[in-house]
């Protein structure tokens, strides 16, 4: 290991380059040097080489033995950590670069106001940084970095994990500004049927929901997509309460109102992560059954199949729903996603109804 450092225009010595210089000048070996100094041969060997950092009691012991001042060991010490800290962020400043390349700029900037800076991208990455409140953007490459990833039939690209982790980051944040109350499982139980009985209110189910579950201890959040994050939902502890997050992304009735019985699912099963899609994993498969019972009654569902003879149409689907309080849209995406009835049939694109929320962070 040298003994200093070279970057850019700037250049660093290690004190243990000048305690070289000293032995040298003295006419003594290192060894000889260090019984004088009252350290280890070892110790003197290793600041030599600018391999450990000059602690204040060798600084006083040079200072006594050549008649120099503590502070101008010390001070060599600062110059050279100052210049290797300088170096670090720069590095670091690199990474950022990397993990910013995976992200639209704009993303930020039209869903969360921060400053438009065209073709400033070390700016933008200060922006993202300060919103997420991370002392670096590298952080979000660490696979189950605040939550647990759970299995997904998809491979993860670098990408997929910092988009991923961007977004539970926003919720995050966005719950610790308006603490929940500490969770309360059997009121939370109570939501959750409450929230059966909104699926057909299209225009004032958010707001109703986000204050039951927030007043059950969860806090209910839901994000612009982020494109790439191949997430879905997910659910994070924080503390005593829960953040339980879905994004906008495919945004009809059917998908939202799937997506957050899946997440409630998992909250009930105390399996808290990020649900991705394509998922491949037996917790997953649990929070699917769950939400699909709780959408609809199974029994329900399959004497329905069976009046229909699987001869559906807008109406009968519509009627069914209306049996069970339902949006029809719920009851179309469960035929769709069971095969019997063709994603692309266009006869039934009326009952599908797309929604448009959001949670901002300011």
């Amino acid at each position: 290991m040298s003994n200093y450092i070279e970057y850019n225009d700037k250049i660093a010595f290690h004190p243990g380059y000048y305690i070289s210089e000293a032995i040298e000048e003295s006419g003594l070996t290192q060894y000889d040097f260090a019984k004088r100094l009252d350290t280890t041969p070892k110790n003197i060997s290793c600041l030599v080489n600018g391999e450990q950092k000059l602690s204040t009691d060798i600084a006083m012991k040079l200072a006594r033995m050549l008649g120099t001042s503590v502070e101008y060991w010390l001070n060599l010490q600062t110059a050279y950590d100052t210049v290797t800290a300088e170096i670090k962020s720069d590095e670091a400043l690199q990474e950022e670069r990397k993990i910013f390349s995976y992200l639209d700029y704009k993303y930020f900037q039209t869903n969360f106001n921060l400053p438009a800076l065209p073709r400033k991208k070390d700016l933008q990455i200060e922006q993202v940084r300060k919103f997420l409140n991370v002392s670096t953007l590298a952080v979000f490459r660490e696979r189950d970095m605040a939550v647990s990833f759970r299995s997904s039939t998809a491979v993860l690209e670098e990408s997929n994990i910092v988009k991923a982790n961007i977004m539970v980051q926003i919720a995050t944040n966005l719950a610790l500004k308006n603490p929940a109350p500490k969770f309360d499982r059997n009121q939370f139980n109570k939501v959750v049927n409450f929230a059966l009985t909104l699926t057909r209110n299209h225009h004032d189910f958010y707001p109703l929901l986000y204050k039951a579950f927030f007043d059950a201890g969860v806090n209910f959040v839901v994000l612009p997509n982020l494109p790439g994050s191949k997430i879905n939902g997910a659910t994070k502890k924080i503390k005593n309460n829960i953040v339980l997050m879905v994004n906008d992304r495919r945004m009809y009735s059917d998908t939202f109102w799937f997506t957050l019985f899946h997440e409630i699912g998992h909250i009930n099963n105390g399996d808290l992560g990020i649900t991705f899609e394509d998922a491949l994993h037996h917790a997953e498969d649990e929070a699917d059954t769950y939400a699909e019972n709780k959408l609809i009654p199974p029994e329900a569902y399959t004497l329905f199949i069976n009046n229909c003879n699987r001869h559906f149409t807008v109406q009968n689907i519509s009627h069914f729903a209306s049996q069970i309080d339902r949006d029809p849209g719920i009851v179309l995406g469960r035929l769709q996603n069971d095969g019997l009835i063709d994603y692309q049939d266009w006869r039934f694109k009326q009952l599908q109804k797309k929604y448009k929320i959001c949670s901002k962070v300011n």
